[in-house]
This record gives C-alpha cells, sequence and structure tokens, in this order.
C-alpha cells in the first residue's frame, strides 16, 4: 500500500492541514491554499499492492465526473492530480451534517424526514438533469448545507451518460452498498435514474421505520430477493406513519423501474405538499404481496435484460412538471378551453409528465377576523372546486393531476416562485384580451414568459373569436 501523505505537506501548492476521515479506500485532508478562501478538502486515494480494484477505477470515475457537475447541490471541483503520479481531488469542503447524522438521531418527526428527503430528492433532480445517476445513495453520501440545501458526495459508483463506464468495463456483478441497491443494478443496469429513487425509497423507509426494507445482504441471491418481493409494508411496523408517507415509500421502492416516480422532482412536490398525494391501495396495505404476486415477479426477472436507457435528461424530458395558470375569477370559456385543448396534447405526448393547476387569490383583508378565515376558506375550497371542474373534460388520472390555491398579491411572482420551488418545466398560461388599463400596467402572462426560469407557453383565442 503507498503511503498517504501526511499533515503538513504540501501538494501541488496545496498545504495539508489535519487528516479528518480514513476510510477503507481513501483519506481526507482539510487544506490551505494561499488565494483561495473557499473551506477545502483533498480526498487522496490508498493506491498500491492489496488495494480494492473498486477503489482504482471508482477515484478515476470521481475525477471524471465531479468535474463535470455545477450547481449548489455538489462540493465545487477546485483541482485533481494524476492517477500515474499523486492522485488527489480537491473540493470545496460541505461543513455540514450528514444524513447519517440525522439517522442516527432519535426523535425525528415526520415533518423532519419529509423534509431531509424532499432535500434530498430535489438534489438527485439536479444531478439528473446533469446526466449523472449517482448509483450510491445512501445517508453517509448526502450532506446539509446551513440553509437546509442537500448536496451529494462520492461519484466512484456513478454514470456519467457521455463519460466512458469504467464501473461497466471493468467490473460484471453487483456494484454498491446492498441495502441500497436497485433492482435494475442487480441485474447490472446502470443508466436508469430512477435506481436512485429506489435508494431514495429505502433511506425514506429507513428514516420511518428504524429498518432497512431488503436487510444488507452479502449474496447474489440476497440481492435478488429485491427482484419479487416485497418490503414489510412501513405502517405495518409503526402505525402512526401517515397513509401519505406510506404511499410515497412504497411508491419509490417499486421492483419495476417503469412503476416507480418517474422523476426525483415529483417525490419532492409529494413530500412537501402531502396533502395533495393520491393514496392508492399502497398507502393503507399492511402486508405484502402475495404468494402469487411473488412467482410472477420471480418468473419475470428470470427474462429481464439489459437495453440501452436514454440519458437522464432525455429521460427526464419525459416526465415534465406543467404548471397550469388558470385565472379562475374572470371565467373566459374560449381561452378555458383553448388551455385544456393544450395541455391535452401535453399529455398525450409525455406519458409520465405531471399536471399542477394553480390559480391566485388576493389574501384576504379580514384575514385576522374569525369570520375572515371562514371567507377565506370557502373561497379557497370554491376555487378548488371550480379548478377541478375545469379539468374534468381532460379525464386524467389522479396521480396525474393536482391542484393549488395560492394567495398573494403580486399574481405574477406567485406563479414564478412556484415554479422554482417545484422545480416546474413548463408554465401554460392564458392571456386575456388586451384594454388600456392592461397596456399600461403590463399583463400577468407577458411578466411571467419575460422571467420564467422554465419554458412558458402563453395561449390567446383568435381576435375574432374574443366576444
Amino acid at each position: 500500500m503507498d503511503k498517504l501523505p501526511q499533515a503538513g505537506n504540501e501538494i501541488d501548492g496545496f498545504h495539508l492541514l489535519e487528516k479528518i476521515h480514513e476510510g477503507s479506500m481513501a483519506a481526507i485532508y482539510r487544506l490551505a491554499k494561499a488565494g483561495f478562501d473557499l473551506p477545502m478538502i483533498m480526498k487522496v486515494p490508498k493506491l498500491g499492492f492489496g488495494s480494492h480494484p473498486v477503489c482504482y477505477v471508482g477515484f478515476e470515475v470521481e475525477q471524471m465526473i465531479l468535474e463535470k457537475l455545477s450547481g449548489p447541490h455538489v462540493p465545487a471541483f477546485i483541482a485533481k492530480g494524476d492517477m500515474a503520479d499523486q492522485a488527489y481531488v480537491v473540493m470545496e469542503y460541505i461543513d455540514g451534517p450528514s444524513l447519517h447524522d440525522h439517522l442516527n438521531r432519535s426523535g425525528a418527526s415526520i415533518d423532519d424526514i419529509a423534509r431531509w428527503i424532499a432535500a434530498l430528492a430535489a438534489a438527485l433532480h439536479d444531478l439528473h438533469r446533469q446526466n449523472v445517476v449517482h448509483l450510491d445513495i445512501k445517508p453517509a453520501n448526502v450532506l446539509f448545507r446551513p440553509d437546509g440545501t442537500a448536496v451529494i458526495i462520492d461519484y466512484g459508483l456513478a454514470r456519467h451518460a457521455h463519460l466512458p463506464d469504467l464501473i461497466e468495463e471493468a467490473f460484471h456483478k453487483p456494484v454498491g452498498t446492498s441495502a441500497y441497491i436497485s433492482p435494475e443494478q442487480v441485474l447490472l443496469i446502470r443508466c436508469d435514474p430512477r435506481s436512485d429513487i429506489f435508494a431514495l425509497g429505502v433511506i425514506l423507509y429507513q428514516l420511518a421505520t428504524g429498518r432497512l426494507p431488503f436487510g444488507n445482504p452479502g449474496t447474489m441471491s440476497g440481492f435478488r430477493k429485491r427482484l419479487y418481493l416485497d418490503p414489510v409494508p412501513p405502517r405495518a411496523i409503526r402505525p402512526d406513519i401517515p397513509p401519505w408517507l406510506q404511499e410515497i415509500i412504497l411508491h419509490c421502492l417499486e421492483v419495476r423501474a417503469e412503476d416507480r416516480y418517474a422523476s426525483a422532482a415529483q417525490v419532492a412536490f409529494d413530500l412537501t405538499h402531502h396533502d395533495h398525494v393520491v393514496l392508492t391501495e399502497r398507502g393503507n396495505r399492511l402486508k405484502s404481496a402475495g404468494l402469487l404476486s411473488v412467482v410472477r415477479r420471480w418468473y419475470a426477472a428470470l427474462s429481464v435484460a439489459a437495453k440501452p436507457c436514454p440519458a437522464p435528461s432525455l429521460h427526464l424530458s419525459s416526465a415534465p412538471h406543467i404548471l397550469v395558470a388558470l385565472d379562475i375569477a374572470h371565467a373566459d370559456e374560449k381561452l378555458f378551453q383553448a388551455v385544456r385543448d393544450l395541455v391535452r396534447r401535453a399529455v398525450a405526448a409525455d406519458a409520465h409528465c405531471r399536471i399542477t393547476c394553480v390559480t391566485v387569490q388576493a389574501p384576504s383583508i379580514l384575514a385576522e377576523e374569525d369570520q375572515g378565515h371562514e371567507l377565506a376558506n370557502s373561497l379557497y375550497t370554491q376555487r378548488l372546486i371550480e379548478m377541478r371542474h375545469w379539468a374534468q373534460p381532460l379525464a386524467l388520472k389522479g396521480e396525474k393531476i393536482r391542484f393549488q390555491v395560492l394567495e398573494a398579491s403580486a399574481i405574477a411572482e406567485a406563479l414564478l416562485d412556484f415554479a422554482r420551488a417545484n422545480h416546474v418545466d413548463q408554465i401554460i398560461i392564458g392571456a386575456r384580451g388586451s384594454s388600456a388599463l392592461r397596456r399600461i400596467l403590463g399583463s400577468v402572462s407577458a411578466h411571467v414568459a419575460a422571467t420564467a426560469p422554465c419554458n412558458v407557453t402563453v395561449v390567446r383565442v383568435p381576435r375574432a373569436q374574443v366576444i
């Protein structure tokens, strides 16, 4: 085994401070360098005689992938060392707790669990948009910034859609942390972003119940059980778990990838809007699948073969989150029908899309009085009913469509804030007929179209048809 550098050494201008961690495959040091204010760490692999082959290949993979990533959900890449000389990678130091720390903390509430995993799901969605599937999501690989933003670390087993998959080339058996490996990984399929959603479901189950849904197997036969066996439903272990949380957990843990959430963004949305989660049989299940279902899955697993996967970003493009902004207070049936027609075409084009219908109402001026609360609640309910009535001709299944009433004075800003917070990919908004006042003050649709963080489609009724 090559000797690790010592605290006080200097490597390529980086001064090694204290060693803060040493594992079986690498050591991590705090760093200092003139001209760098960002807190930094250096990760140095344990290379040499007797090293595990994953150490060599995984470190090279991490160097390649980390350099390609950006954003708040990954540690900033700073520098790397040549594998033939002194291998290392320098990255931003995230001085925050890990999800593993939270896992070991007793008494976490359901709200805490939902908040932590919603942050992780948002980070995963950002990673998938950058064409990376992590394939080793576990509590120790998730850190939190002071503002609660989740940061995903350790990319040694990851796959980038546009880089060589060195792990696949070097190993012909499942590679990863056994408790969190997805059924696809057991079958050596390493390109599906829904594998990370499965691991997310394992973590949710673990946080909610204190148990691992599939144990921690060490044999191939143990791995293969997750191809046909269900975990014990969480509510059978802990009856106080709400049905909406069990629905989300078991949806993430479906054996077939196509039966899981289509994107991590959908998981994040349901965890932050759990009152909108559509309950199926999963939510109230108290027993695992029967023998007949298990036998069918076992038989189906015998014939599953690897097939090409689209890049994660292309997969996400078939599962967009579409915000439909409805001006329910000023009903215009011709405009409503035009918006419905566009939504119908969007649903037909993208099989896994999620629709959220949103309307904005002004805050009640009597909000501090009991009568004001009653009036606001009544109006809120009325708006929900009106939106559901608008959507009825679309005949969408419950899990496809959600309804949200926002309360704000600035309509455009409320829509934009919702779009940013909930990973919206497209906004569909109707534009009402022009007027002198609207020309002077500007329209909501124009403001949204000019400043939205995503694609915007403004729907107009041809002027000749306006009554």
